[in-house]
């Protein structure tokens, strides 16, 4: 199993307009409201919310969602 990824992680994943970079700024364990939805998890299953390096734009996302990258400041 992966390692678990912690507050500024630089991490990426898909998105509808392709691949997105950003840092990790909460972890979270438990179920919380997020944009109108409940996500859920736990802490064996956290979800991230993650902000994009090029939008400022906050996401949450699953840990298998994410892909982890070198600690690099965005250029």
């Amino acid at each position: 199993m992966p390692q678990p990824f912690k507050i500024g992680d630089r991490v990426s994943w898909n998105s509808e307009a392709g691949r997105v970079r950003g840092v990790i700024k909460k972890v979270m364990t438990a179920d919380f409201h997020w944009k109108g939805y409940v996500h859920h998890a736990t802490p064996a299953e956290p979800q991230y919310l993650i902000q994009s390096d090029k939008t400022d734009h906050v996401a949450a996302h699953k840990g298998s969602a994410l892909r982890r990258l070198r600690s690099r400041p965005p250029s």
